[in-house]
C-alpha cells in the first residue's frame, strides 16, 4: 500500500512554497506534501554561492503576493531572498510538509485508477520508495541543478589555473588579488564582475557580443515612502502594482518601438561610463530590446567598476585556453589566475521526469503548452514556470491560484481527471518560447510547442494571465474533466 496524497508538490524553492500557501489556504482539506530533490528550502536561492548573487527583478513582484517585502533594498541579495522564503514556509507552516532528499525520477498515470505513481529516489538514504497522488504539481524550475552550461573551448586542460562555472562556487575559491577573467555578458557576469573587482587584481568580462545593461538604485523611493505611512499589505500591493504596470509598459515599448528604447538605453550607459568609452563596441546589441533578457545592475555597479578601472570589458571570441589564460581571435592574449564560466544554464523540462500516460511513455516535446502550465493529453499535472519579461513569481502566484481552482471544481462536480486536449489538429505549433538568449536556444527542442491561438498561445503578460488563470473559464473546451466518481464515492 502506497503512501496517498491528494496533492504532491515536486521542489521546495520559492515556486514550491507559495503552491504549499496556495493549497493550504485554497484546498484546505486536500493533503499534500512536498519533495525536495536536496536537503534545503530556497532552490536556486540556496543552490547558487557565487560573489554577489542578486536578484535581477524587483522584490515587490518577485516577492509573494500575500507576503509582503519589507526589506529596504528593492533588488535583494540571494542570502535576503534565502532568509524571505525560508520566513515564509515557516510562518505559514509549510516547512512541516517537505520532505528532503527526496528526488521524482518516474510518475506513472494511470486514468483507471485516476492517480500517479511516483518513484522517488532517496537520496540520503539511496532507497526508491513508491507515492501516489491525485494531482502532481511541478515546481522545479527549468533548469539542471547537476550542471551549468559551458562551452568546450579549445585548451581548457592546458590552463594552469582554476576554471570555475558560478552554478559550482565553493568557499575554497581565492579570488583576492587575483587576475579573473568571467566570460559572458548575461545576468550573471554582470553581477559577479563588480562584486570581484572589490578585491581583485583586475577583472576583465569577456563577452562575444554585448547585452543590454541598465542600471537602477537598488532601493524605491515610493516603495520605503509608503510603506511608513500605510499598512505593510496596503504599500506593498501599490508599489507591486506600480512596477507590474511599468514592467509591461517597457516591455510594449520595446516590441513597439525598438529603436527608440534602444537608443536611449545605449544614451544612458553612454551617460554612466563617459565619452571615453566605446560604448558602440561593448554595450550596443546587435538585437532588438527584450529579444533577450536585460541586464539590470544596481545603483549602476558594473559601470562604476569599469570607471576606476577595477574592471575592464572586452569584446571578442575565444580561440583558445592557453597555461596562463586566454588568447583571443583576435590576437589579444588575456592572463588569469582564475576564469569564471559564467556561459548559461543548461535547461530541461521538469527536472528531465520521465513521465508515462496509461503505459505510453510521453515525449514532453511533442506536446503542445496550456496556458503556459499543462501539456495536451497530460492529465492532472501542472508545472509553474515564470515569465522570461517579468518576475517569475508572478506567473508562478497564477499558476498555483489556478491549480486550486481546478482542484475545487474536480472535487464539487465529481471529476477524476482534467486534461487539455487539442481538438483542431490543424492549429499550427510554434516554438515554446520567443526568445534570442543562448541557453533558451540551445534547449528549444526539448521543450513543448505552443499554439498560435488561446488557450495554445504562451502570454508573456501578467494581466492576460491574471484575467485568463485567475477568472477565466474552467471549462473552455479545451480542458476536458472526464472520470465522474460513483455516487457512493462522492458521499
Amino acid at each position: 500500500m502506497h503512501e496517498h496524497f491528494d496533492v504532491l508538490i515536486v521542489g521546495a524553492g520559492i515556486s514550491g512554497i507559495g503552491a504549499g500557501y496556495h493549497l493550504k489556504k485554497n484546498c484546505p482539506d486536500r493533503s499534500f506534501t512536498i519533495l525536495e530533490g536536496r536537503d534545503a528550502i530556497g532552490g536556486t536561492w540556496d543552490l547558487f554561492r557565487y560573489p554577489g548573487i542578486r536578484s535581477d527583478s524587483d522584490m515587490y513582484t518577485l516577492g509573494y503576493s500575500f507576503r509582503p517585502w519589507t526589506e529596504p533594498k528593492a533588488i535583494a541579495d540571494g542570502p535576503s531572498i534565502l532568509t524571505y522564503v525560508k520566513d515564509t514556509a515557516r510562518e505559514y507552516e509549510i516547512d512541516k510538509k517537505i520532505r528532503f532528499s527526496h528526488h521524482v525520477k518516474r510518475a506513472s498515470w494511470s486514468s483507471e485508477d485516476a492517480r500517479w505513481t511516483i518513484d522517488v529516489d532517496r537520496v540520503d538514504s539511496g532507497e526508491r520508495v513508491q507515492l501516489t497522488c491525485n494531482y502532481l504539481h511541478m515546481c522545479s524550475g527549468y533548469y539542471n541543478y547537476k550542471a551549468g552550461y559551458t562551452p568546450d573551448f579549445d585548451g581548457m586542460d592546458d590552463f594552469e589555473g582554476r576554471i570555475v562555472h558560478p552554478q559550482h562556487w565553493t568557499d575554497d575559491i581565492e579570488t583576492e588579488g587575483k587576475r579573473i577573467v568571467v566570460i559572458g555578458s548575461g545576468a550573471t557576469a554582470v553581477t559577479l564582475v563588480p562584486e570581484l573587482a572589490k578585491g581583485a587584481e583586475h577583472v576583465t568580462m569577456l563577452q562575444r557580443s554585448p547585452t543590454y545593461v541598465v542600471a537602477l538604485p537598488d532601493e524605491d523611493a515610493l516603495a520605503n515612502g509608503l510603506r511608513a505611512r500605510l499598512p505593510a499589505r496596503v504599500a506593498y500591493g501599490i508599489t507591486r502594482w506600480k512596477n507590474v504596470l511599468g514592467g509591461m509598459f517597457i516591455f510594449w515599448l520595446s516590441r513597439k518601438y525598438p529603436a527608440f528604447v534602444k537608443r536611449r538605453i545605449i544614451e544612458e550607459a553612454s551617460k554612466q561610463l563617459g565619452p571615453e568609452f566605446d560604448v558602440k563596441k561593448h554595450f550596443t546589441p546587435r538585437y532588438n530590446p527584450w529579444d533577450q533578457r536585460m541586464c539590470l545592475v544596481p545603483n549602476g555597479d558594473l559601470f562604476e567598476s569599469l570607471k576606476n578601472r577595477s574592471a575592464s570589458v572586452v569584446t571578442d571570441h575565444v580561440d583558445t585556453f592557453t597555461k596562463t589564460g586566454i588568447r583571443l581571435r583576435g590576437g589579444e592574449e588575456l592572463d588569469a589566475d582564475l576564469i569564471v564560466t559564467a556561459t548559461g544554464l543548461d535547461l530541461q523540462v521538469l527536472s528531465d521526469l520521465e513521465v508515462i500516460v496509461d503505459g505510453d511513455k510521453i515525449d514532453l516535446a511533442q506536446t503542445t503548452s496550456y496556458k503556459g502550465m499543462m501539456f495536451s493529453d497530460v492529465p492532472n499535472l501542472a508545472t509553474s514556470i515564470g515569465y522570461t519579461n517579468a518576475s517569475w513569481t508572478l506567473k508562478c502566484d497564477l499558476t498555483c491560484g489556478y491549480v486550486c481552482r481546478v482542484l475545487n471544481h474536480m472535487r464539487a462536480n465529481g471529476y477524476r481527471q482534467c486534461t487539455p486536449r487539442i481538438e483542431d489538429p490543424n492549429m499550427e505549433r510554434e516554438a515554446w518560447i520567443d526568445f534570442t538568449s543562448g541557453y533558451v536556444q540551445r534547449s528549444l527542442h526539448k521543450f513543448p510547442k505552443q499554439g498560435t491561438r488561446k488557450p495554445w498561445r504562451l502570454n508573456q503578460n501578467y494581466a492576460l494571465d491574471l484575467v485568463s488563470l485567475g477568472l477565466g473559464r474552467l471549462e473552455d473546451g479545451a480542458m476536458k474533466f472526464e472520470g465522474e466518481k460513483r455516487a457512493a464515492e462522492r458521499r
